[in-house]
């Protein structure tokens, strides 16, 4: 692909089009459900910042990036086949399988077994790196939720969402063990706490 200038001036109307050329409105489900994923994808871009500046536990840190520049190209080949016309086929187009799901899944097993189980609702934050990962489990969620509620009325691939549902899991999870790794605090949530 060879992007050779940024403005179209197709939107101005309020409409764009999909890959295989149909054009939708801005705010089709199709449309949020795809540029949700790219807010996802550049909220994951903002952890990656705050990761490489860490100075402690480098092996953790340097895993991280390494698996969250994994998911940053998923999530690429994700909204793009949400971008596309159902229906329409390409050569070359990118997949999400259901291995990038087990891949996930290995992720979050083996991170589980460094963590103590969880007694409580942890509140989200901690350190920088962390805090930022839960905001991108939210940003996650409702990506999922838009796939759900775009695959009533149009065909979405049911791995698409099952991969989103599976890395909101994982964010999670990844938010836990880097903040136990560079020794960062987790709050549990305090039931009918009292402001003092």
């Amino acid at each position: 692909m060879r992007i050779t200038k940024v403005y179209t001036r197709t939107g101005d109307a309020g409409k764009t089009r999909l890959a295989g050329g149909q054009e939708v409105s801005k705010d089709s489900l199709r449309v949020e459900a795809y540029g949700t994923v790219d807010e996802l994808n550049a909220s994951i871009g903002v952890v990656r910042v705050f990761n490489a500046e860490r100075q402690t536990d480098q092996d953790a840190a340097r895993h991280l990036e390494e698996t969250l520049r994994w998911v940053q190209n998923k999530l690429f080949d994700l909204g793009s086949l949400l971008a596309t016309t159902p229906g329409q086929v390409f050569p070359n187009m990118p997949r999400v399988t259901e291995e990038d799901v087990a891949k996930l899944e290995r992720s979050i097993d083996a991170c589980q077994e460094e963590l103590a189980p969880l007694k409580e609702f942890i509140l989200p934050g901690g350190g920088k790196v962390s805090g930022f990962l839960h905001q991108a489990r939210t940003v996650c969620r409702r990506a999922e939720r838009l796939c759900v509620g775009l695959g009533r009325q149009e065909a979405v691939e049911p791995v698409l969402i099952k991969f989103l549902n599976r890395l909101s899991d994982a964010l999670f999870v990844w938010a836990r063990w880097i903040a136990q790794k560079q020794r960062e605090p987790e709050f549990l949530w305090e039931r009918n706490s009292q402001m003092r």
